[in-house]
């Protein structure tokens, strides 16, 4: 099986989750709200609906959902 094309990284240091798309760098989140509106961007306009779908998203490292700095 394929592993999720979108990856929500560990908890850097200073706060914020890097979040890739196929090792494409979206950005730095702070929020889920911030999560959905790098994939909008993406072209993905459901992305609250992937969000907790293990087949699209990947939360690495920490609790999915926590930002907070590691």
């Amino acid at each position: 099986m394929a592993s999720a094309p979108i990856a929500v990284h560990p908890p850097s240091p200073t706060g914020g989750r890097r979040v890739t798309a196929r090792n494409q760098i979206l950005g730095l989140a702070h929020s889920d709200r911030d999560v959905v509106e790098f994939l909008r961007r993406a072209g993905l306009p459901d992305a609250e609906q992937l969000l907790d779908d293990p087949a699209w998203v990947t939360w690495r490292g920490g609790h999915a959902h926590h930002y907070e700095a590691a």
